[in-house]
Order: structure tokens, then sequence, then C-alpha cells
């Protein structure tokens, strides 16, 4: 072995620490970003949700044999044998010696993993989990011996060479009705127009946990120092080793790698800062669509409520707000502010119940209540990511590295009045 490899080899290992040190970081910061979003609320593009794992036609697992949207089990058999081996000792003589081995072997395992829905307060959203990461609880662990009825009852017939005759059973779960926390790709159903959580090849991440949100980022902020400390040590090492070689003294390893940490750490929060100005922009791209489409049945909604022969305080304020909204413009920008149209437009079904009768004026009014309920989700989507935005400029260090690139905080969208649609859902109790 050469006098460079022991060198070489730390570097390399304070390299790869500090590139798994911050790959863990980035992570962690994209789950502290992401919003929480409602299963109503979930468009196009990576969502964090939070629910209980539901399903029309669940699983039922194999050892602990309760309802399942995904089980994997495993069973385990010990094992011990009695080796002897010769060696020669230090005066250069053959001696023999024994010694005793053991471990556990696996003798049988499986699983399955099926679609499931995930269920809040606002309905239920489809999840694919193929291809997902998977934190699933332990529901079953029990080791027994040979008389046990489960030894052979779930296990199968036989015994591995050296068997001491117990076997481990273990199995993990994701139960019917747990709390859930879910990070994917959100993209549209083939079947109906709707959403569904899938695995994407530019996703960032899929991950489906029973573990809460702060317990995972907790986990991932954990390993990420556990790694760089690693790194850190490592170019210790390799600085020891230089001192000794007389080649450089010990600090200067160490200053290298502080150094590209701290390059590779600034890149990294610039990077995320970007990442998470589009998302807010993503977000308002997706209120934005849903009020061109508001402002493309407003007109019509006017000509009917215009026509009615009586014109009262209830007509002419119903006009008056709708003709408004034609105006309204993004938030920052002067103008009228958007306000939803559905209650003021009710108000008037309500007062001129014939209008319900008319020719396409029901399909319009219902087409433009479901409007408005999608740009209620998307407002609280958009405000959450935007908030936690500015949180973000506001927050050292982060701040430092957001005024190199002059960014500034997106404005919220204040309007409160848009109508969120109550969902049904009927899934297995």
């Amino acid at each position: 072995m050469s006098d460079l490899t022991p060198i070489l080899v730390s570097a390399l290992v304070a390299l790869i620490a500090l590139w798994l040190s911050l790959r863990l970081r980035r992570q962690q910061r994209l789950l502290a970003d992401l919003p929480t979003s409602k299963t109503q609320g979930v468009f196009i593009g990576l969502v964090e949700l939070a629910g209980t794992a539901e399903s029309e036609a669940p699983l039922r697992s194999f050892l602990s044999e309760e309802p399942c949207v995904h089980y994997a089990y495993d069973v385990s058999e010990h094992w011990s044998r009695t080796v002897v081996e010769t060696y020669t000792d230090s005066k250069g003589r053959s001696q023999t010696r024994t010694r005793t081995e053991s471990g556990w072997r696996s003798v049988a395992s499986g699983g399955e993993t099926r679609d499931f829905y995930l269920r809040d307060d606002t309905g239920a959203v489809l999840i694919r989990p193929e291809k997902a990461t998977l934190e699933p609880a332990t529901v079953f662990e029990e080791t027994v011996g040979l008389g046990h009825p489960l030894y052979y009852g779930k296990g199968p017939e036989g015994a591995v060479p050296n068997s001491q005759h117990r076997r481990r059973f273990v199995e993990t779960a994701i139960p019917l009705h747990r709390p859930l926390y879910i990070v994917g790709q959100a993209r549209e159903r083939q079947d109906v127009v709707a959403p569904e959580i899938a695995a994407a090849k530019d996703a960032a991440m899929y991950l489906i946990s029973v573990r809460a949100e702060k317990s995972v980022q907790r986990g991932k902020a954990g390993w990420s120092w556990f790694w760089w400390v690693i790194g850190l040590l490592a170019a210790g090492v390799a600085g020891f080793l230089l001192q000794n070689g007389g080649v450089l003294p010990l600090p200067v390893p160490i200053a290298i790698y502080l150094a590209a940490w701290g390059l590779t750490w600034t890149w990294m929060v610039f990077n995320s800062l970007v990442e998470l100005r589009q998302r807010v922009r993503q977000g308002w791209s997706l209120i934005d669509v849903q009020l061109k489409r508001r402002n493309d049945l407003i007109p019509g909604v006017v000509a009917v409520v215009s026509a009615l022969q009586s014109h009262e305080a209830t007509t002419q304020t119903a006009v008056a707000a709708l003709r408004a909204q034609l105006a309204a413009t993004r938030p920052g920008v002067a103008g009228p502010d958007f306000e939803g149209v559905a209650g003021t437009i009710r108000a008037v079904v309500e007062r001129y119940p014939e209008l319900v009768a008319q020719e396409g004026f029901a399909q319009l009014h219902r087409t433009l209540v479901e409007t408005e309920q999608r740009i209620a989700l998307a407002r609280t989507y958009y405000n959450d990511i935007a908030t936690q935005f500015a949180t973000r400029l506001e927050r050292l260090p982060d701040r430092w590295v957001a005024a190199l690139a002059r960014m500034q905080p997106e404005p919220l969208l204040a309007a409160a009045s848009f109508e969120r649609a109550s969902v049904k859902m009927r899934l297995v109790e």
C-alpha cells in the first residue's frame, strides 16, 4: 500500500460525507418549505399532505392479520456452530483454536402494497405508492421456539443448517386509518378529472411515512449533522497524515473542508430559495388560471342578472360586484382586489328562483361556483408558501444569501370570501 492511499481515502470519505450532509439538509429544508395542502386543494406539482390511510378494498397483513394498505414480513431462523481453525502464532508455530459462530438467516419473506386514498377533513386523494420511499410501522415482532404454534403456522417446514430452532417473526405495515405524512408529485388521473400522487422522474422526493412531519425533519437534520462531523473527522485524519509526512500542517485540510462546506452550503441555500420562489410563482399561476376562467364566465352571468325586470338593490349590488371583478388585479398591483362572487349570485338566485330554470344559467352558475372553490383551495396553498418564502427571507443566515439575489417577498392574496366545497367520501371503516 502506498503512503498516499490513506490520505486519498480520508479525503474521499470527507467529500462523500460532505455531499451526504448537504443532500440531507436540502431535503430537510424542502420539507420545511412545503406547506401542508388539503387533499381537495391538490394541484399539479410537488405537494405535502397529511391524513389517514383509507381503502375501498384493504389488504390483510400476513402475521398480524390486520387491515392495511401495505405490509412486509420476514421470518428468520437462528443458527449456531462451532468452528475449528488453524493459525500461526507469533513464534511461527501452527496452532488450532475453536470459536462459535451464530446469526439469523431469513427463511421466508413477502409483502404486498396496494393503491389507497389519503383522507383529511376536505376529502381524499388517490395515492399510488409504487417506487415511493415507505416508512411503515412495526406491527408484529415475536421470537418463538419449536413448540410454538407460530413456528410452523406462519413459517416454512424444515430447518436451516445448525439451527437452534428459534424463529423471529417481524412485520411492518401501513394500517388502515393510520395517520400518514406524504410528500410527492401530484398529477392528473387517467380515469377521472382528479389528481393523484405518484412517482415521477423529476420529483425531488416521494415519501410515505407513518411519522409526523416534525419527526421526519428532525431525522434528516440529525443525520445531516452526523455526516458533517464524519467529514470533519476524515479531513482531520488526512491533515494528521499530511502533517506527519511534512507536507501540510494539520489545520490546513480542516480549513479546506470548512471552506468547501461554507461555499456548498451557500450554494444549496441559494438554490433552495430560488426553488421556493418558483413554487410561490407556480402557486399564483394556479390561481391565475382559475381567475381567467372566472372572468370568461362573469359576462354571461352579468347579462342574465341585468336582464331582470326589477332593478332593486339586490340585483344592482350583484351587477356592480361582478363588473368590479372584471377589473380586479393581482396583489401588489393597483386596482380592485379579488373577491368571491358566488355568495352574491346565490343571493340573487334566492330572490329570483326562476333564474335556475333558465336555459344555461344553472350550468353557468355551477361552473362559476366550482371555479371559485378551486380558487379558495389554491389561495390557501399560495398564501402558505408565500408566507414561508417571506419568513425565509427574514431568517438568518438565509437573509444574507437572499440579499445577494435581491429577492423580495411576494404579496398575499387577502380575499377570504372564496367558498370551499364540502366533500363526502364513503370508505371502509
